[in-house]
């Protein structure tokens, strides 16, 4: 896994616009971008131990994700005060931001339903699946009721070298669930966060307690 990175203290986790990320797509056949994947029992990394992420991009040189079942102590209505806009959608200000990964964890990122006319500064659109916007806009267009109606928001990433998220797979660290896209928005959007995990698993149709954390045993 990659190390986390910090940004500099008080800076805003949602700039107004961000670099690329470096977001071409690779289209070969073990491309697991728009899949989950759901970690082992077998995992160690307390960062990963019971997660479920969502990939977003996976090529040649990586593979970066979001983990959408880690809700964090942080509501909304903190995170937009801290960025200094006024949310009054009062459904939204208790809801969760999330745990996203250990990079860059002074970083924003919103996985949102797709949005023919979003506009945002900086989004990464997968084919088939989510978008996934790092730039304020989209948080101003939720605080003034036109955002998208379905949306998480993370503070950091999940971040694979080249090569490495295939070598954590074979080990038996990872496990990747190809869904259809609703069922993964009504993972992520719907199902209670402690849900997550055993919802995704159950597309699979095992039974956890049946897996076994050695590779080679799944």
């Amino acid at each position: 896994m990659s190390s986390a990175k910090k940004g500099p203290v008080g800076q805003s986790p949602f700039p107004t616009q961000t670099p690329d990320m470096g977001s071409s797509i690779s289209y070969s056949a073990d491309h697991l971008a728009n899949q989950f994947l759901i970690a082992m029992p077998g995992m160690q990394d307390p960062n990963f131990a019971g997660s479920v992420i969502y990939l977003f991009e996976h090529t040649e040189r990586g593979a970066m994700g979001l983990v959408v079942n880690r809700p964090t102590e942080v509501d909304l209505a903190t995170l937009f005060d801290k960025i200094e806009l006024k949310l009054e959608i009062a459904p939204l200000l208790s809801q969760p931001v999330y745990f996203g990964g250990p990079v860059q964890v002074e970083r924003g990122f919103v996985l949102h339903e797709p949005s023919v006319n979003s506009g945002y500064s900086s989004s990464l659109i997968i084919p088939g699946g989510m978008t996934m916007t790092t730039s304020k806009d989209v948080l101003e267009a939720v605080a003034s009721g036109n955002g998208p109606k379905k949306f998480l928001i993370t503070l950091g990433y999940a971040g694979w070298g080249a090569g490495q998220l295939e070598e954590e797979i074979m080990l038996n660290g990872w496990m990747n669930v190809s869904l259809s896209s609703d069922q993964m928005a009504h993972i992520i959007f719907d199902t209670p966060s402690s849900q997550r995990y055993e919802r995704t698993l159950s597309h699979l149709g095992f039974d956890l307690s049946h897996l076994s954390g050695e590779a080679g045993h799944a």
